[in-house]
């Protein structure tokens, strides 16, 4: 644990429905939701907003939302939120525009306003109907980012099913996982059991945010948001209203579990499989 990290951290995940594909109002949705639960949360130190909130989870309106980084209205309101109220903001994501490119992007914002990391979705849902891979460029790396002394592993949506990323972030010092998704009704039990085990095996805060609402088609979000503590408790949770999820998390309690149980010691360095 770094010399100036906090020993209780306040996470604050906010759960919400896009309006698909209208940028504008999903950005008044968001701000106004923003400020309620900050307001009502007072001191949360990190707030995380779904995947695609942007837009919603239907990829023929992704094109419609895009923004480039430097001139997203999106980034510009949480970028000013966080200034003013003082707080870190993993901004779930966006659909970003770079060159010919697009990518499902997560700004991280400090609490000074600025955009400090941006993570690329690596992988991509392209599965039962829906093509992301045929718009969105995947993103090269994991990406870690360090505020307040924490180190927080960002990942979006289909990455969960994947727990290699979150191996590599834990061996990289990750305290906090996190996944922000636009998750599907009918998927719930994938998503309680990934998402507890990320923690699990991990030996991490997790937060699991997903969006809830209607989609086209007659599909939905899940709406069954959580906070996850490294032994797999979850310490808060939301379902199919918008609003926030919250928890203070002690990290030394956390360092002292992982010194007690020391499983990153008995990973192998290969697991070459034998066929007999």
């Amino acid at each position: 644990m770094g010399a100036n990290q906090k020993e209780v951290v306040r996470l604050l995940a906010i759960q919400m429905e896009s309006v698909i594909g209208e940028l504008q109002l999903n950005i008044d949705t968001v701000k106004n939701l923003l400020i309620a639960n900050i307001e009502k949360y007072e001191g949360a130190d990190f707030v995380f907003l779904p995947e695609v909130w942007t837009t919603g989870w239907y990829v023929p309106a992704f094109l419609k939302t895009a923004e480039t980084l430097e001139d997203s209205q999106a980034v510009k309101m949480l970028s000013d939120i966080a200034s003013k109220y003082n707080v870190n903001i993993a901004g779930g994501s966006f659909i970003r525009k770079e060159g010919n490119k697009y990518y499902n992007s997560c700004p991280v914002i400090n609490r000074y306003g600025k955009v400090v990391a941006l993570y690329d979705k690596n992988h991509l849902f392209s599965y039962y109907g829906d093509n992301e891979g045929d718009i969105i460029t995947r993103g090269a790396n994991p990406v870690m980012v360090e505020l307040d002394g924490v180190k927080i592993g960002l990942t979006i949506c289909f990455d969960i099913r994947f727990p290699e990323i979150y191996r590599a972030y834990r061996k990289a010092g990750a305290d906090i996982l996190v996944n922000m998704a636009a998750w599907g009704k009918t998927k719930k039990i994938p998503w309680d059991t990934m998402t507890t085990s990320r923690a699990v095996e991990n030996q991490t805060y997790m937060v699991a945010l997903t969006q809830t609402g209607l989609l086209p088609d007659g599909k939905e979000n899940l709406g069954h948001s959580m906070i996850i503590d490294y032994q797999g408790n979850v310490l808060d949770q939301i379902e199919e209203i918008e609003g926030g999820v919250y928890a203070e998390v002690n990290l030394p309690e956390m360092y002292e579990f992982r010194g007690k149980c020391t499983i990153l010691k008995d990973i192998k360095d290969s697991y070459e499989v034998i066929i007999k």
